[in-house]
């Protein structure tokens, strides 16, 4: 007989809540206070609410904190190709035999009660990071804020809220002002925000929310701001001004990323060369990831082969113009997304640099979106679309002289990635 892996415990713990997503902090508290409250011995924690951005923003903190001796322990969520790639502690991503102890301590002291997946790997990652030293912990939000599994942590060292758009309206609302009040959930009392640029409806809300707490700001295009520069990127804030290299991670979006992340760092006290490492060493896969190596990469020969897990409306513009700044080449989707998400929205920017399209359904997943009605939305748009039975033969069968992008979800990039090896 096999040897059980954290595999076998993490498809256990999906069945002890009948539903996926359950916005409530009760089961959260109890379990957590079951486990001795591991929540409040964590490193000082940086908890990053936001749409569009907060992988990249964590990647380029990340970067520049390791770079100025710190060591960091990470939590980011959804994973792409394994579990453990969503707890990350200093000396690299949690051991298989260290998961599968804490997720059966977490298993155990829950006793089969009701408790969603995220939640219960959320405690079992608490407990990793209470008990392995680090100088900070930078703590993603699942999903929302003001009733994410991560919203235990009473008083972080820094909150930052990235660019709020429209994104899981079916949890958050249907308006921007709605999805910020979630966000701004995470705000305390006499804790510092780094609050990204944001549109005027949205930074309103997030204001209110900061004075009805006692949360001092930091926002960008007002108290600090950041910008390219004849092929460098400048930063200010009320400290001076920083002349950098652009960041390494592709797009202009990432130029705003960059801001957040500088700007959070220089509110912890860090230096123009953790600044500067934070922008030219940060790696985020999935995010305008250019593969090289692998089946995928061969099977496109002459083509260049790129993968990103955006899959909103924000996510396709910014897309849209990472892309249009590159060598000039036709330009090809591979595209699978899930059910719940604005297809029409996110496929609408790219439709005017893409010519063609092919999709696929997101293997392995029950809400993956049915191809026909994505080439359907693709075909409004004014591309030329057709479904593929999936990605390698999409790549196979795309244009000989075309640049493909797979892209439409995290779960699809984390597919290409596992199966690219």
């Amino acid at each position: 007989m096999s040897a059980p892996t954290s595999d076998a415990v993490l498809q256990r713990l999906m069945s002890l809540h009948p539903k996926v997503i359950d916005l409530t902090l009760d089961r959260m508290e109890r379990l957590l206070a079951a486990l001795g409250h591991p929540e409040r011995d964590l490193p000082p924690v940086v908890h990053v609410a936001g749409t569009n951005g907060k992988g990249s923003t964590i990647a380029m903190m990340r970067a520049g904190l390791e770079s100025a001796g710190q060591r960091v322990s990470v939590y980011t969520s959804p994973h792409l190709a394994r579990f453990h790639e969503r707890i990350r502690l200093p000396d690299g991503l949690i051991g298989e035999a260290d998961l599968m102890a804490l997720l059966e301590e977490c298993e155990a002291v829950n006793g089969g009660a009701p408790i969603t997946y995220f939640e219960i790997t959320t405690c079992a990652a608490f407990l990793a990071f209470a008990r392995t030293p680090a100088d900070y912990l930078l703590l993603e939000v699942g999903l929302g804020g003001r009733l994410d599994a991560t919203n235990v942590v009473d008083r972080p060292a820094l909150s930052i809220i990235t660019p709020v758009s429209l994104d899981h309206q079916q949890f958050l609302g249907e308006r921007v002002e709605q999805i910020a009040g979630e966000k701004a959930g995470i705000l305390k009392r006499g804790v510092p925000a780094v609050i990204a640029r944001q549109s005027d409806a949205a930074r309103a809300v997030i204001e209110a929310r900061a004075e009805a707490v006692g949360a001092p700001l930091t926002i960008g295009g007002q108290d600090w701001d950041v910008y390219e520069d004849q092929g460098r990127l400048a930063f200010f804030d009320q400290d001076g001004l920083l002349d950098l290299p652009m960041p390494n991670l592709i797009g202009a979006h990432q130029v705003q990323n960059a801001g957040t992340a500088l700007a959070g760092l220089r509110m912890l006290g860090f230096d123009e060369a953790a600044c500067e490492a934070a922008v030219t060493r940060a790696e985020w896969p999935a995010r305008m990831q250019r593969l090289r190596h692998g089946p995928l990469v061969e099977a496109a020969g002459d083509r260049d082969l790129w993968l990103d897990g955006g899959h909103n409306v924000a996510a396709g513009e910014a897309l849209a113009e990472a892309l249009g700044r590159l060598p000039a080449r036709p330009l090809h989707v591979i595209c699978g997304m899930m059910n719940t998400k604005d297809a029409k929205g996110f496929l609408t920017p790219l439709a005017r640099i893409a010519g063609s399209l092919q999709a696929v359904a997101v293997p392995g997943e029950a809400n993956a979106a049915d191809p026909e009605a994505l080439a359907a939305a693709a075909s409004e748009q004014g591309m030329e679309a057709a479904v593929a039975p999936g990605v390698a033969s999409a790549v196979d069968a795309a244009p000989p002289d075309a640049r493909l992008l797979i892209c439409g979800s995290l779960y699809l990039a984390g597919y290409v990635l596992r199966e690219n090896g």
